[in-house]
C-alpha cells in the first residue's frame, strides 16, 4: 500500500512537471519550419533572380536593334548582371528575325495540294527567307537587319543558392528563360523576302 502511495505521488509530480517540453517542441517543429524557411529563401531569390534577367534581356535586345549594335556585347552584359546572382551560370542565347511582326512563326509560303500543313509531295513553295528549303518558321537566324523584327531569347541555368533539403536531384539545378521582341531602327532600306520558287 505504502508502495503504491509512493508510486501515485510520484506519478503527479511526473505529470505536472514541464521541464524539457521546450525542447521537444522544437525538435518538432523546428526541421519543418527551417525547411519552409529555406524554401521561402529560395523561391525569393528565384523571383529576384528573374527579375534581374528580365530586365538584362530587355536593354540587350534594345542596344542590339540599333545600327552598329553589337551582339556580343549585348550578351556580354546579361552576363555581367546575372553572374554574381546565379552561381554558376551557363548562358544559351538566340535571335531570329524577321521581316514583320505579322510573320512571326509563319510558314513559308506554299501550294498546300494535300492539305496536310506540311510541304511535301513535289509541292510548289516560296522560299521567302533565301536558304534554299521550306521552313515551317521564316525566320532568320541572327540580328537581322534595318528594320527587321527580332525575338532575342536567353536560357540562364544555375545552381540555386539555397538548396531546400530532400528535394529531387533535378532540383538542383535551375532554369530560367526571358525574351524580349524588339524592332531594328529604320537605318538603311529593309531587305524584302526572296521570290525564288521551289520544290518540297
Amino acid at each position: 500500500m505504502m508502495k503504491r502511495t509512493k508510486l501515485n505521488r510520484l506519478a503527479r509530480r511526473i505529470r505536472g512537471n514541464e521541464d524539457g517540453m521546450t525542447v521537444v517542441e522544437f525538435a518538432l517543429i523546428a526541421p519543418t519550419f527551417l525547411l519552409l524557411m529555406m524554401g521561402t529563401f529560395d523561391m525569393g531569390h528565384m523571383v529576384y533572380a528573374n527579375a534581374v534577367l528580365n530586365g538584362a534581356v530587355q536593354t540587350a535586345a534594345r542596344d542590339a536593334s540599333l545600327e552598329g549594335g553589337d551582339t556580343k556585347a549585348a550578351d556580354d552584359m546579361v552576363m555581367d548582371r546575372i553572374d554574381g546572382i546565379m552561381p554558376g551560370v551557363k548562358l544559351k542565347t538566340n535571335r531570329r528575325s524577321y521581316y514583320d511582326f505579322a510573320d512571326i512563326e509563319r510558314a513559308e509560303q506554299w501550294n498546300d495540294s494535300d492539305d496536310n500543313g506540311i510541304c511535301n509531295d513535289g509541292e510548289a513553295y516560296t522560299d521567302e527567307n533565301g536558304n534554299g528549303q521550306w521552313d515551317e518558321d521564316i525566320g532568320v537566324e541572327g540580328n537581322g537587319g534595318a528594320n527587321d523584327v527580332v525575338i532575342y531569347t536567353v536560357e540562364a541555368k544555375y545552381e540555386p543558392v539555397f538548396n531546400v533539403p530532400f528535394m529531387p536531384k533535378q532540383w538542383k539545378e535551375r532554369t530560367l528563360q526571358s525574351s524580349a521582341v524588339k524592332k531594328n531602327q529604320p537605318f538603311a532600306n529593309q531587305s524584302s523576302y526572296s521570290s525564288t520558287a521551289g520544290t518540297c
